[in-house]
């Protein structure tokens, strides 16, 4: 029978932040060193281990090294706030700005960019409503998050901001996020308004449902509607629809990765989560949501006379996916970490691949013209 005691410990805010532990048996003493950690105190005692390397690998560390300084250089009454906002791990807003990305590209004349102020526009409306949106799950789940190895530093959890000022913060973030909506026509800011209903209650469904993702994939690609809807005052179903179900089913994709990092903590807590759901039949559940997400980029490409560029690209994530899911090590927290950052670069493909295609439309069209001119005249 094993021995543990704690060597070195502080007692601070009801968490023990913990150095050293001395476990033995019999004659056999063996010390572990740990990264301070805090965990929760539950009841009388608290000790959980949990490799936290998965959390900030290296490589993640680098990708978003510009974002982390900026936070680490902030004044250290404003630090808490970009941390609650998740400022210094980006990988979020980027998740919501490709939707929009995707959607405003498809609304593009032919032979034409993507409107650049729209870009701009939705680009800060993602960081600013990703950020609202951080703020609202963390208001939810401060008694959750305090269990949770990976989530114990959050700003609520500790206690650097107050419930108070959350609800203060929160309301400017809603109301620079209006004032970004209101930017555009009448149209769509009815349609972006009528999302907030599934931003505020997306966090209450994992203690409901075993498909918070699916919630989640409704939240964060709505904009895969509200792009198209931003450049021509309305939503063209046969191009959008599509889109926006191969946003829901990408988004179930690399948030059921994300889910496997706590899965252990979530099954003791109760938490509810696809990852759990799906649990070793993962790698199949994933690839019959690419599969749908594929199919429907193709139909999204068809509907709007995509040319051969897009299609490059839909291969190119298709790739992609089969590449993370192949290899995807549910087990393996580090693994599912580095899995869950590489769908920037999925986002980042397609909508090059819109973009390109988009550009080289009107040289088909002319092309094509003049063949059926030359035929005629034949």
């Amino acid at each position: 029978m094993y021995c543990l005691r704690i060597l070195s410990l502080q007692n601070k805010k009801n968490f023990l932040r913990y150095g050293v532990i001395n476990l033995s048996r019999k004659n056999k003493v063996r010390n572990i060193k740990l990264d301070f950690v805090q965990v929760p105190l539950i009841g009388k005692c608290a000790f959980t281990h949990t490799d936290t390397k998965s959390f900030n690998t290296e490589d993640n560390k680098r990708k978003y090294a510009v974002a982390t300084k900026l936070v680490d250089l902030a004044p250290n009454s404003v630090k808490p706030y970009l941390k609650l906002i998740r400022l210094d791990k980006p990988i979020g807003s980027w998740l919501l700005f490709w939707p929009c990305g995707w959607s405003i590209a498809s609304a593009a004349d032919a032979g034409c960019l993507p409107d650049p102020f729209l870009l701009f526009l939705f680009g800060t409306g993602a960081l600013v409503m990703r950020g609202a949106g951080c703020t609202i799950n963390d208001m939810w789940d401060r008694d959750i998050d305090a269990k949770v190895v990976r989530t114990v530093d959050r700003p609520l959890v500790k206690g650097d901001i107050s419930m108070k000022q959350a609800w203060k913060f929160l309301a400017g973030q809603l109301s620079v996020g209006l004032l970004v909506l209101l930017q555009l026509n009448w149209y769509s800011v009815i349609l972006g308004a009528s999302s907030l209903f599934l931003v505020v209650t997306y966090p209450l469904m994992k203690r409901i449902t075993y498909w918070p993702q699916l919630v989640l994939g409704f939240t964060f690609n709505w904009g895969a509607l509200l792009g198209y809807s931003a450049v021509k005052g309305y939503v063209d179903v046969p191009i959008c629809l599509p889109l926006y179900i191969a946003g829901i089913c990408w988004t179930i994709v690399y948030d059921t990765i994300y889910a496997h990092q706590d899965r252990n903590d979530d099954l003791m807590l109760g938490i509810k989560s696809t990852a759990i759901r799906f649990d070793r039949n993962t790698k199949l559940w994933l690839s019959g949501f690419s599969s749908v997400m594929i199919t429907s980029l193709i139909t999204s490409g068809l509907m709007n006379d995509q040319s051969w560029p897009y299609y490059v690209a839909v291969s190119a994530v298709a790739a992609h996916l089969v590449s993370q899911i192949s290899c995807l090590d549910i087990d393996n927290p580090q693994d599912c970490a580095k899995k869950f950052f590489s769908n920037a670069q999925v986002g980042f493909i397609l909508f090059s691949g819109i973009v390109l295609g988009t550009l080289l439309k009107k040289n088909v069209k002319n092309k094509n013209k003049f063949l059926a001119t030359a035929h005629l005249n034949v």
